[in-house]
């Protein structure tokens, strides 16, 4: 059993009560993942119907690729029937029993970080003047959200205690006090990651899914019950979205989803001890995250030229004449390759 996830959220103690009681634990948590399925999917035609009818759909940036003028005022906070199906399933069916209580701090994260994004979201409307929230002021009030969440999962008296990093092969260290400042950056790192590659139909939403059950499986080889039915209900929430995401898309994930998923990812990796291998699981995120430093970086180097001819980096291979479809296709392939490498890793861990 990994050590790192003794810390009475487990579902078992002993390897016998582990082989008894894994079955039930894959079926509960596969048919909640179906169900959040047919919830998020009866939430997003009404909530589609009604974006649509109170004019909350998406700002198109003019600079942006010509491609894209299509989807101006295609029904944005698309995200908020992934969060409502997944907090209203795992509250009411995943938070009851032993260690189960321990969902609070995901359901919270994802809560308040969808709340942050559809204010973004709100502001950034079609039409309108306003271009979203401040940077300073959605990083201030995601900072805030972070900073918590990491001092929940590292508060002695409380049920985490975590304060370690878990390497491939080596083994297990702890970090001490520096946890909170790592899982900090973690989780804002992680967010704004999701939150810049959702750009293309169904290319989040698909690189989240395959994150989320990569962590999922991980929680399950660790025995964290309730983790592993988080993790999975997310994918059935986001494979709902999908439907209604798939090119040319009815509806779009937007801050609202990005934030939170994103944030809701990073908290998951934490809590299984598997932060480390975030960056490999979530590869994509981190391609597309760094290809947006390295272009300001570039352009500031040389006055002027750009290192991509445009960023994120799907808008790079848009100009360059690959169609959406298949830089969201690519992109997932990618995605499905990190994600068995990151369970992979996980395996290596003493």
């Amino acid at each position: 059993m990994n050590s790192f996830a003794q810390h009475g959220d487990l579902w078992f103690s002993t390897l016998e009560q582990a082989r008894n009681a894994r079955p039930s634990v894959v079926r509960e948590a596969l048919f909640l993942a179906g169900f959040t399925f047919i919830v998020t999917w009866l939430i997003g035609r009404p909530t589609i119907s009604r974006l649509r009818s109170m004019g909350i759909g998406k700002k198109i940036r003019i600079e942006g690729p010509s491609t894209h003028l299509v989807k101006q005022g295609t029904p944005t906070m698309g995200g908020i029937m992934i969060v409502l199906g997944v907090f209203l399933v795992n509250a009411v069916f995943n938070s009851v029993g032993q260690g189960r209580l321990s969902i609070l701090l995901p359901l919270t994260v994802v809560l308040s970080t969808g709340i942050l994004g559809a204010v973004d979201d709100l502001l950034n409307l079609a039409g309108g003047k306003r271009t979203g929230v401040t940077a300073r002021f959605k990083f201030s009030w995601l900072s805030l959200f972070g900073i918590a969440a990491a001092l929940v999962l590292y508060w002695p008296a409380g049920p985490f205690r975590l304060d370690a990093i878990n390497v491939p092969v080596l083994g297990r260290y702890s970090l001490g006090l520096w946890y909170v400042p790592v899982a900090f950056i973690v989780i804002v790192g992680t967010s704004n990651a999701v939150n810049l590659t959702d750009g293309l139909d169904t290319l989040a939403g698909g690189l989240l899914a395959l994150a989320f059950a990569a962590y999922g499986i991980i929680a399950f080889l660790q025995g964290q019950a309730f983790l592993v039915t988080l993790c999975f209900t997310t994918v059935g929430g986001l494979l709902a979205f999908l439907w209604y995401n798939a090119h040319p898309a009815e509806v779009i994930m937007g801050d609202t989803g990005a934030l939170s998923l994103g944030a809701l990812l990073a908290v998951v990796a934490l809590m299984t001890g598997q932060w480390l291998l975030l960056p490999v699981v979530g590869i994509v995120f981190v391609a597309v995250t760094l290809s947006v430093i390295l272009q300001v970086l570039y352009f500031k180097a040389t006055n002027g030229k750009r290192l991509f001819k445009m960023a994120p980096l799907h808008n790079h291979f848009e100009l360059i004449g690959w169609a959406e479809t298949q830089i969201a296709m690519r992109f997932w392939l990618v995605g499905m390759v990190a994600a068995m490498l990151g369970v992979a890793l996980a395996l290596s861990i003493p």
